[in-house]
């Protein structure tokens, strides 16, 4: 195989017609650029120049070969171009999974903070339940995820990130019915409930809360989005079950109101995850180190 320098020896005396410039261009000698060609032509087997007098020229086989190295150098440099930007993080994507209402409460203030350090990354944003954004982890088809806890894992590697304390609210026309009193599980269970559709990490915790306190749970709207809880229960469709800090703005100017409950509701985390034992790009490196730096 013939050294990689020799290509390069041989696309400068083709560009400059001569050894000696081709030399000096490289910072070497005129006889080590003799030598190159002279190696490159007897392993190839054919000439590559025709010697003249005040020069060098490309024989037809040389002038085929040359565009060959032109296109194979401009690949080399922009090869290392791009690996020099992905170094810089002027370039590169992250790709990330969370769930929707994670993605719009949490997750979109740090993936603005991000774009702007860094806008030549590309974010690449799934959405899903906790479960479905794990299993695309496990498979390497997204870099990293915030997820509810608990996940018990081995593949993954899962990091706490925040803690989440959830209530449960009803709209105005519940206020003079709701408000000032303290309820039971088995009086919160007699409303209407709003709850996200089935299979999500947040149902399956509201499930285990009143299964704890043998009560079936039976609501009467499963509805795929925080934003559309906030909405019907506003509307007073029911009580939803919600996360508090997704809907501060609405409790304060009273839209929505919180139940008060006569035993506290355990908070919940969620956590930043990887998958074990696979480094992640630079660009994927970073977004993780701005997540711990500020704290959602």
């Amino acid at each position: 195989m013939i050294n990689l320098e020799w290509y390069r020896i041989f696309l400068h005396t083709a560009h400059n017609g001569n050894f000696t410039k081709a030399a000096q261009q490289l910072h070497i000698t005129q006889p080590s650029v003799s030598y190159a060609i002279k190696q490159m032509e007897e392993m190839l087997g054919l000439k590559l120049f025709h010697r003249l007098s005040k020069g060098v020229e490309l024989t037809e086989e040389g002038r085929a070969l040359l565009a060959y190295v032109e296109q194979s150098f401009s690949m080399l440099d922009a090869a290392q171009k791009h690996v020099r930007d992905l170094k810089q993080l002027a370039e590169g994507e992250v790709r990330i999974g969370a769930s929707d209402s994670l993605i719009k409460h949490l997750l979109l203030p740090q993936l603005n903070r991000f774009h702007k350090e860094y806008p030549g990354i590309r974010i690449r944003l799934t959405h899903g339940k906790t479960p479905d954004i794990a299993q695309r982890l496990r498979e390497g088809r997204i870099d990293c995820a915030i997820v509810h806890l608990p996940i018990h894992d081995p593949e993954l590697d899962v990091q706490p990130l925040a803690i989440l304390e959830d209530c449960f609210v009803v709209g105005e026309s519940y206020r003079e019915k709701l408000e000032g009193r303290t309820l039971s599980a088995n009086e919160l269970a007699s409303l209407p409930l709003l709850l996200l559709s089935p299979g999500s990490s947040t149902r399956v915790f509201v499930e285990q809360w009143f299964a704890a306190r043998g009560i079936p749970v039976k609501p009467d709207m499963e509805l795929g989005s925080i934003d559309l809880l906030s909405e019907f229960a506003k509307l007073g469709f029911g009580a939803a079950f919600i996360t508090r800090s997704f809907v501060e703005e609405e409790l304060a100017t009273g839209e929505l109101i919180e139940l008060q409950l006569d035993e506290t509701l355990p908070p919940r985390s969620i956590g930043f995850a990887v998958r074990n034992g696979k480094p992640l790009s630079l660009a994927a490196e970073r977004f993780a180190r701005m997540l711990e730096t500020h704290k959602i």
